[in-house]
């Protein structure tokens, strides 16, 4: 019989030929490809880019007729055409050049940096339903041994050799695991729209239910060279105080004159003389603290690097830490030792040497650590997703 999968969108459900299962990789290559967010970044990014190249551009040429007239003259007495071009002085030209590469630069690292930010929320939101499908399986687990413990109750009542309080603890618990499979349900359902939304309601089944393996790591001065030599808001914020410097180196040129060239035609009572039309202007107001705007403006940069580099600092020791700590408390926990304990619990039961109401009073003991765990887990994981988010 063919299988029909049912992939979850934004508005509703799609049905299509069968899906693979996709990893955490392959979900972050897709929402790159289809976000809607970082394709209209893109956009801006690449009009902010050709914004910075208009900067350098030449002055339009501009042209002039004037015709007179006068007393006693049929017609047009004379004229006079003017063409002219206006220029900079070179040198401004140039160092505007440099100083739009690094504005460019500053907007491709902007760019990367909302890049980061769209991918991160994205793996996290993969890890909240690996989370999600592990708590699933757990509950699958207690529900069936619900089911097969409430069968085997149900024939003992029928014989007497259990009570109607035993059978009726059984059933509560099927309750409690119903209502928390519902829940576990809906907030997987919410967690994967949002992913959706994120790969521009595109489909995505992603079934995943174990998390990549990311181990601790042992060295601080080792992950504080990576960061600092990585992070993009670092990157950013050196690049835009580059940019800044270079402003002002470009600003402390525009005292220079402006030039302009062009071609001159006058035409009187059938005379016609031509000429050449050179001139200039002097920034005597146009230039006006400009040069103290854009020193003012690099010093805010310099003291932006310098606040985020601290950030970034106090940031990869705060997690370190955190990670140190969650790493810590992950390996207090035995999983198999709680899945055995769960075991032997079950064989008890059946071997009549424990009541179902000691039963239960154990297992749930049982059950809080391990879904602790998973919790505990989901924390480090995406921890460690923010701790080696510029190697997204």
């Amino acid at each position: 019989m063919k299988k029909i999968y049912w992939i979850l969108a934004l508005g509703g459900v799609l049905t299509g030929a069968p899906l693979h299962a996709q990893t955490i990789e392959a979900v972050l290559r897709s929402v790159e490809q289809n976000n809607k967010e970082l394709q209209a970044g893109q956009y801006a990014a690449e009009a902010g880019k050709m914004e910075v190249q208009t900067q350098n551009n030449l002055e339009d040429p501009s042209v002039e007729y004037s015709p007179f007239y006068a007393d006693g003259v049929t017609g047009m007495a004379s004229s006079e055409l003017v063409v002219k071009q206006g220029f900079e002085f070179p040198t401004r030209y140039v160092a505007r050049r440099s100083s739009g590469k690094l504005q460019q630069e500053v907007i491709d690292r902007q760019h990367r940096f909302l890049r980061q930010d769209v991918l991160l929320r994205a793996k996290n939101l993969c890890l909240d339903l690996i989370g999600l499908n592990q708590e699933r399986l757990l509950l699958e687990e207690r529900r069936k041994n619900a089911d097969e413990l409430l069968v085997l109750f149900e024939k003992r009542l029928s014989e007497g050799d259990a009570s109607a309080l035993e059978v009726n603890k059984i059933k509560m618990e099927r309750m409690n695991v119903q209502t928390e499979a519902a829940q576990n349900a809906a907030a997987h359902r919410t967690a994967l729209q949002q992913l959706l939304a994120m790969n521009g309601n595109q489909p995505l089944e992603f079934d995943e239910t174990s998390y990549p393996n990311v181990p601790p790591v042992a060295d601080y001065n080792t992950l504080y060279d990576e960061v600092i030599a990585s992070d993009v808001a670092l990157q950013t914020a050196d690049a835009q105080v580059r940019a800044a410097e270079k402003e002002v180196s470009v600003n402390k040129q525009n005292w220079l004159p402006s030039i302009e060239v062009g071609y001159r035609r006058n035409t009187s009572m059938g005379e016609k003389s031509n000429g050449f039309l050179i001139g200039g202007s002097l920034p005597l107001f146009s230039n006006r603290k400009k040069l103290k705007i854009a020193r003012a403006q690099a010093s805010s940069a310099r003291m932006q690097l310098d606040n985020t580099r601290l950030q970034v600092e106090a940031q990869v020791q705060g997690k370190f830490n955190e990670m140190t700590q969650l790493h810590e408390a992950m390996q207090a926990y035995d999983i198999r030792l709680m899945h055995q304990t769960l075991r032997m619990l079950r064989d008890a039961v059946e071997a009549g040497q424990l009541s179902i109401i000691e039963f239960y009073v154990e297992a749930e003991n049982v059950y809080q650590n391990l879904q602790a765990y998973n919790k505990l887990e989901n924390q480090y994981q995406k921890l460690m997703a923010e701790i080696y988010k510029n190697r997204l």
